[in-house]
């Protein structure tokens, strides 16, 4: 009997700074976690767009599908994919709605043209990276300051911005604005820590919250379920 299938891995994409293209297997229902980025999904033979998630987004499919994808880095998708973020918020679109017709005929066919569709999808990451130019650093500086445990307010002025600008910079990023983000990215602060079994009293200190108590509501204001359960999710699609 060979050996039981990788539930998920993840490589980096050349040429894609910050991009990872990523399998997962999907054993009926799922749970994907707000992670702060958008994904380009391969749904078998037809793209769809992971819009942003500010909450768990339950998927369900045969036990055992596997589900592809690259998940571009935080506030780099709506540039590449022409997509805007706030209209696709908790949602996954297929490209055809979004794309002319031969762009997304273009698109399918360097996935389906490849053995791997991993490989096909790094080479549209590669792609759209090269169509849009020089990437906006703005929007990593805001994810680097609240990832590091930054206030918004502090965020704005290391950025050189006021608050409502940086709040229109992160709608456009992002999808929402900078107050969820930071949100978002403490939830996977504090999971990468837990799952290190580091213990919860610890990790909500480490992450910022104001207490476990605090940590417990916001994880499952965020995800629908206790910390405890998360253990071992994977994030992202």
């Amino acid at each position: 009997m060979g050996p039981e299938p990788i539930p998920y891995r993840e490589h980096p994409v050349r040429g894609v700074p910050g991009a990872l293209v990523w399998r997962r297997r999907v054993s009926g229902a799922a749970l994907v976690l707000p992670d702060g980025c958008m994904d380009l999904l391969w749904l078998g033979e037809r793209l769809v767009v992971a819009g942003p998630d500010t909450r768990g987004y339950r998927v369900a499919a045969p036990a055992g599908a596997a589900v592809r994808g690259i998940r571009f880095a935080p506030g780099t998708a709506p540039a590449l994919l022409g997509a805007p973020p706030g209209e696709l918020l908790d949602s996954r679109v297929a490209l055809s709605e979004l794309w002319p017709a031969d762009r997304v005929r273009r698109a399918v066919g360097l996935v389906a043209a490849e053995g791997d569709p991993l490989r096909g999808l790094a080479e549209i990451g590669r792609w759209l990276t090269a169509d849009a130019g020089p990437v906006d650093p703005v929007p990593e500086r805001i994810v680097r300051s609240l990832r590091g445990g930054a206030s918004v307010a502090a965020t704005a002025d290391a950025a050189g911005l006021g608050a409502r600008r940086l709040h229109r910079l992160s709608l456009a990023a992002f999808g929402y604005g900078p107050k969820t983000l930071a949100r978002v990215l403490r939830l996977q602060r504090v999971l990468a820590l837990a799952d290190r079994g580091i213990p919860f009293a610890e990790c909500a200190f480490r992450a910022g919250y104001a207490d476990q108590p605090h940590l417990a509501r916001e994880v499952r204001a965020l995800t629908g379920r206790p910390l405890r359960e998360l253990l071992g999710q994977d994030s992202g699609a």
